[in-house]
């Protein structure tokens, strides 16, 4: 492999390309038979790595060309690449400018590249994801009902909260078929549903969005959500320990299910327990128990064995 880095910045109708150590650049038109030039483009540099960042969705159809022609491609954090630009001193920012500071971000930070999810794997994201979009706007509709005194106006919002309710039922019914459909995520379900607190909403949450479960180790899988806590410390100053970052929609997502884990989760509950009886904050014991949760799944997805209650 070159010590070729490549940046490409994203917008919806064009594509900027810097290389990195050439300083070769240029534009593209983003739609594609531009997409497969510039693989076939990039395929003679033998770039030993190919940094996009996250935008929603636009950078899919290019990651995917380019992961298909063999090359090694990353998606990353946004913020971590703006963080990345100012520390070293670029403000400016342009198309071209980002996609320069995604190719050093490429060299000098090397993130890992991973393999892209499967057509079958985003639809899945998508369909889950579509899921709390629409939970959430029932439930805003739903607390506009509460504060409404015209009847027509309530029988306006329960419509629209009727028709919600006939999309999640039809979103939910193809998530199980998908689910159902599949030996590897119906093996997956069974095993997470194992641990008391975890049921179907939340177990087809995990599988479509941390597919890394099981994969990495504890502190890893944490930090990926977002649950282990930051240091804040200076000379003799001592800050409190905070969540950083991470998945916030799969951190977000967890919350319910860990109130019924406090119930019901004999290790969740004693957990919970103990951190309230010495003091700490309801918020903080919650997540503390949710990077316990999160643990116990991790754990039960590495080693594919389903959960063991605990005997006396």
């Amino acid at each position: 492999m070159n010590n070729v880095f490549i940046g490409i910045d994203i917008a919806k109708d064009s594509l900027d390309i810097h290389v990195a150590p050439t300083g070769d650049s240029w534009t593209s038109k983003h739609h594609a038979k531009a997409i497969q030039d510039i693989t076939d483009r990039l395929i003679a540099y033998e770039p030993a790595s190919i940094v996009l960042e996250a935008t929603g969705g636009l950078e899919i159809l290019l990651a995917a060309s380019l992961a298909s022609a063999g090359l090694p491609v990353a998606i990353v954090n946004p913020r971590q690449v703006r963080d990345f630009a100012r520390a070293m001193g670029v403000l400016a920012k342009t198309d071209s400018i980002d996609a320069e500071v995604l190719a050093l971000f490429a060299e000098k930070v090397q993130p890992e590249c991973r393999p892209l999810p499967s057509d079958e794997d985003r639809a899945l994201k998508e369909l889950v994801s579509r899921r709390q979009q629409l939970v959430n706007m029932r439930t805003m509709e739903t607390n506009r009902q509460h504060t409404i005194q015209s009847r027509q106006v309530a029988a306006s919002i329960q419509v629209v909260i009727d028709t919600f309710n006939q999309q999640l039922d039809d979103i939910e019914r193809e998530i199980q078929h998908r689910i159902k459909a599949s030996p590897v995520w119906r093996a997956k379900e069974k095993l997470l549903k194992s641990v008391p607190g975890v049921g179907d909403g939340t177990a087809t949450m995990l599988i479509a969005m941390l597919p890394e479960l099981g994969t990495l180790n504890r502190r890893q899988i944490a930090a990926l959500v977002g649950l282990a806590p930051m240091n804040r410390d200076s000379g003799k100053f001592r800050g409190k320990r905070m969540i950083v970052g991470g998945r916030a929609a799969v951190r977000a997502y967890l919350y319910m299910p860990m109130l019924t884990a406090i119930r019901l989760n004999p290790v969740i509950k004693q957990l919970f327990d103990r951190l309230t009886a010495a003091g700490k904050e309801f918020k903080v014991a919650i997540t503390a128990c949710m990077r316990k949760l999160l643990t116990i799944l991790n754990a039960i997805m590495r080693d594919l064995r389903p959960w063991q209650p605990i005997t006396p």
